[in-house]
């Protein structure tokens, strides 16, 4: 196994995974998804977590978004642990800490794009002309101030991701926690949307991709791979590095 040693030594911790094991019952057989991963993802990384089907990829995927919790161990998430969370209080860091891009948008079908970039900002509690800016702002980060009052069915597949995006960031989270972001795309769209990710990650965010496709996961700095339930490799993109390095 290949541990990996971040090239910027000064960022702190956002993500701290100590031990963590997942076990599910099936029938009379114990089933261990995960088996003792340590991780620790600093603020302002871009990674990518790769492993085949089987590996424990969407395991670890749905406990780093507070979607599960673990049978042991424990989970730091910028400060808190949230290992041993209810699920009110899981619901709250998620809307709080995490947002997420799902492959397949995930946009309510009925709703422009600016109410569906809202919803997040509702959950949070603010007042509505606050949220309508912010989610207007955060719809033009995205190339998006043309688009505000379109529903994804008129808009692009493309555009729709766009949405997302705008709706995962409009909470300023810890973490940008993408599943597949480009799975439903054509590949002209899944260079824009990787390099839209670029452009987030070079604001600050820490971003987490999870991904079975080399090309993708190429445009993280660091990629992890699973296999059988524990991390087989961590280590960083030195092609990356090194020309960020030379930048």
């Amino acid at each position: 196994m290949y541990l990996y040693s971040n090239y910027n030594v000064f960022m702190s911790e956002v993500i701290s995974l100590h031990n963590i094991i997942r076990s599910f019952s099936l029938g009379s057989e114990e089933i261990q998804a995960l088996r003792g991963i340590n991780l620790q993802i600093k603020k302002n990384e871009y990674v990518a977590l790769m492993g085949p089907s089987g590996s424990g990829k969407s395991t670890l995927m749905n406990i780093l978004g507070c979607l599960d919790t673990p049978s042991s161990g424990q989970y730091i998430l910028n400060n808190t642990d949230v290992s041993l969370l209810n699920d009110d209080n899981l619901a709250a860091i998620r809307n709080k800490e995490i947002g997420f891009i799902f492959q397949t948008f995930n946009l309510l079908p009925k709703s422009t794009a600016l109410e569906n970039v809202i919803l997040p900002l509702i959950y949070a509690g603010l007042g509505k002309e606050e949220r309508e800016q912010k989610a207007f702002a955060a719809l033009e980060n995205v190339g998006l101030a043309n688009r505000v009052k379109h529903r994804p069915n008129e808009l692009s597949g493309g555009q729709r991701q766009r949405v997302a995006v705008a709706r995962a960031l409009v909470n300023n989270p810890a973490i940008i926690l993408a599943d597949e972001p480009t799975g439903n795309l054509d590949s002209k769209t899944s260079i824009e949307i990787m390099a839209l990710f670029e452009e987030i990650h070079q604001k600050g965010n820490t971003i987490i991709v999870v991904t079975h496709e080399e090309d993708i996961a190429r445009h993280a700095h660091r990629i992890i791979r699973l296999k059988d339930g524990m991390i087989e490799s961590d280590m960083p993109n030195d092609a990356i590095i090194h020309v960020n390095q030379r930048v």
